[in-house]
């Protein structure tokens, strides 16, 4: 017969794997910009259904430490609070009901939820540390395991024929995860940018671009001959927006030869770093459409990166600067 203390110790093992593989599939969804064969969003909704489906579990270990007055059940309620925040905050974004909730997207609360969650739980489980035991790798918890996620993707699936059905803005997400915004229109397309940045109002006449060791202005690069490319712009913020940009390939504007990566850096102090091989598919636009770039959407002249997330796409590009240095000598997300 189970007891009580092997109940909260379920829950407890099971949270300690699921929270943080939450996390992760989480964010690796929000690195992607191609379709996979094995789509991480999906993933990313299966494991938060299974942290759902082991509410009855961790409900005994929380009773348990309101009953016994145990000091960390702050802890407990600051996490489970945390937990729901993030879980509601997801079904909001996925249902699209919203983009905003106060002065923080739907996003940032998803998110920040979910990052606070995973320190909240380090903290709880470095005061009650969870140690193996023998019994956790018996054949009857492996089959519980598989119970768990078979539950957890039936109430997935059932989450994702329910928007079918409910024909909700939901239902078209992309494999990102993202919702569409405003395709083929610069006007209604989101304004967004990476945490304290701002939007640059820039002086076209006044604008330059540094290459390397060479300056060029916007009439130049335009006298260079723009080229069309249709692209999908999918911001963390979770939507999307496909445009007609018009630029200029960065493989005609430098010269990488013998370089490891360039530098990509906006006015605003915000650079991304990319490898050379990917010089012939990233164009420096200056233009939606045939018109201007606004400023919000990175007037003079933005990065446009078919493939990768939006914050890759770096605005009011100031400097194009070639590097020995790999390319992966940054930050897998720009901190600032």
């Amino acid at each position: 017969m189970t007891t009580d203390r092997q109940k909260r110790r379920r829950a407890n093992v099971a949270l300690l794997v699921l929270v943080p593989s939450a996390v992760l599939t989480g964010l690796f969804s929000n690195t992607i910009g191609n379709d996979w064969p094995i789509d991480p969003a999906a993933i990313h909704g299966v494991v938060a259904f299974a942290v759902t489906a082991t509410a009855p579990w961790k409900s005994l270990v929380v009773r348990s430490g309101i009953r016994h007055k145990r000091p960390a059940r702050w802890t407990s309620y600051a996490l489970l609070g945390l937990i729901t925040t993030t879980l509601v905050s997801g079904l909001v974004h996925a249902a699209d009901l919203t983009d905003r909730i106060g002065p923080l997207t739907v996003m940032q609360i998803h998110v920040g939820g979910g990052l606070a969650s995973l320190a909240l739980l380090g903290l709880h489980y470095r005061s009650h540390p969870v140690r193996a035991e023998a019994g956790d790798f018996s054949r009857r918890d492996f089959l519980r395991a598989v119970g768990l996620t078979g539950l957890a993707t039936v109430l997935w699936g059932g989450w994702e024929k329910t928007l079918a059905v409910a024909d909700a803005d939901g239902a078209d997400r992309r494999f990102t995860g993202s919702h569409e915004r405003s395709s083929f229109d610069q006007g209604g397309m989101p304004v967004t940018q990476w945490f304290d940045d701002r939007v640059q109002r820039i002086d076209g006449d006044e604008w330059r671009l540094d290459l390397d060791e060479a300056q060029i202005d916007l009439a130049e690069i335009e006298d260079a001959g723009l080229e069309a490319i249709v692209a999908v712009l999918d911001c963390t913020s979770g939507w999307f927006s496909g445009q007609r940009w018009e630029g200029v390939r960065l493989d005609r504007l430098i010269d990488s030869r013998e370089r490891r990566s360039i530098e990509v850096r906006s006015a605003t102090g915000y650079s991304r770093r990319f490898p050379t091989r990917d010089l012939d598919r990233l164009w420096l636009v200056t233009q939606i459409d045939g018109e201007p770039l606004t400023a919000g959407h990175g007037f003079p002249a933005r990065i446009v990166a078919p493939g990768r997330r939006g914050y890759w796409w770096v605005k009011w590009v100031v400097s194009v600067r070639t590097s020995n240095l790999p390319w992966w000598v940054q930050s897998p997300f720009p901190m600032t």
